[in-house]
């Protein structure tokens, strides 16, 4: 397989699954985590690396070490690999889903931005999700009418704040997810559950036009439930661990344990919450982008641009969410007629949203 960000959490457990089934790495590409990259190649043997900076390279203990976007391109047309696994960060995981499937290759997707921004011009059917959420509704989905299809939330870092005291919230303190351990960008998009909103326009290009929602369940012990029109509903339960959704990527005949179950009598109860708009603002224009599902282009571009203000402390944290939305208002006769359309709104949106300080 082709592995695009090893370094991240969804690379590391690829990683695990990888060797447990005994899958050849054939690439590697990682971003300035050049120690633990290096523990990669010692111990998986790939053919060719690729990290983010030219300076890197020389630090890397490989022979055929590459750098920048144009050579993560290049070595996934080059590859004899038939999976490309897509665990990048942001909208810089967008050429690469589609250069995979330029080749006629499966794409494992882990980067939410690729369907978010671009999910009209992209090949579903070439498409692996392996975010639990979507992995989930994959799951349980079977040959009867459906009637709405639900995600879960953990609510992250401020799902027990006061309201009142979220403007001041810092960085650090957005990565204090109740749950887990993730990167600073996602910790971040789920503390403004921008995250849930990107995995809901997912679930829309994944699985087609329908009724779609989200709420908190605390322990994300459930990552998906489907209302059915007989009346009826069916949950998926797991052990948060991201090596189940990766390991049916990566095996389709999956037939060994990966998880231990949930034990349902230690767990006692589950707690359930609304996602309300007082806490999260971004909440507000679900249901728009949900019909205008080729608008997310625009809060991708703005959530970027957004969080590194934010991270450069020119905003404060709920200034996030309002400057996603304002985006989304003045954007709204955004529809891309081609893929290019894409590249060029992303740019005007992160302008615009950077000239709003």
């Amino acid at each position: 397989m082709v592995l695009l960000g090893s370094t991240g959490s969804i690379g590391v457990n690829a990683l695990l699954v990888a060797k447990r089934f005994g899958i050849v790495v054939e690439v590697l590409v990682c971003g300035k985590n050049i120690r633990l990259l290096n523990e990669q190649i010692q111990e998986h043997h790939p053919k060719v690396v690729v990290v983010a900076n030219k300076e890197d390279i020389s630090k890397v203990n490989h022979s055929h070490v590459y750098s920048g976007e144009e050579a993560i391109l290049h070595v996934i047309a080059a590859a004899s690999s038939k999976l490309v696994v897509n665990a990048l960060v942001g909208f810089l995981g967008l050429r690469p889903t589609l250069k995979a499937i330029e080749c006629d290759k499966k794409v494992a997707l882990a980067n939410k931005e690729s369907l978010v921004a671009c999910g009209k011009f992209i090949d579903i059917s070439k498409i692996q999700p392996i975010d639990s959420e979507h992995f989930g509704l994959w799951y349980l989905l079977q040959e009867r009418p459906v009637s709405k299809m639900i995600i879960t939330a953990s609510g992250g870092a401020f799902r027990d704040w006061d309201i009142a005291k979220l403007q001041t919230a810092t960085l650090a303190d957005t990565q204090k997810h109740p749950n887990w351990s993730m990167g600073q960008k996602i910790t971040i998009d789920s503390a403004t559950m921008v995250n849930k909103i990107f995995e809901l326009l997912e679930a829309r290009w994944l699985f087609g036009e329908g009724e779609y929602d989200a709420i908190i369940e605390t322990q994300s012990l459930i990552h998906a439930m489907i209302d059915f029109k007989d009346g009826s509903t069916t949950a998926h339960f797991a052990n948060a661990s991201m090596q189940l959704p990766i390991a049916y990527a990566l095996n389709e005949k999956m037939d060994e344990a990966i998880l231990s179950p949930v034990n349902l009598l230690q767990v006692g109860s589950l707690e359930f919450r609304k996602i309300e708009k007082e806490r999260y603002p971004i909440w507000e224009i679900k249901e728009e982008l949900l019909k205008n599902p080729t608008r997310g282009v625009v809060i991708n571009a703005a959530n970027e641009a957004a969080i590194e203000m934010f991270i450069a402390k020119q905003i404060g944290f709920m200034d996030i969410s309002k400057n996603i939305i304002n985006a989304f208002e003045k954007f709204s006769d955004a529809d891309p007629l081609h893929v290019t359309d894409i590249f060029s709104i992303d740019k005007e949106v992160r302008k615009f949203v950077r000239q709003s300080v």
